[in-house]
């Protein structure tokens, strides 16, 4: 748990002072890019093996 000033010593969600309006949403937004391009990268390569086993046939 942090204290009030600490400095953030991890980016992990368990770690960070969501009381602070600041760090909530620096990280909160973080977490959704870093989700939306996940995301959008595993469709890609989802696509890409679906396209590849179309073109054995």
């Amino acid at each position: 748990m942090m204290i009030h000033g600490e400095t953030v010593h991890s980016p992990l969600p368990m770690d960070l002072p969501w009381w602070m309006p600041d760090h909530f949403v620096f990280f909160g937004v973080l977490y959704i890019v870093l989700g939306v391009i996940g995301l959008a990268l595993a469709v890609t390569v989802l696509q890409s093996l679906r396209d590849a086993k179309a073109a054995e046939h």
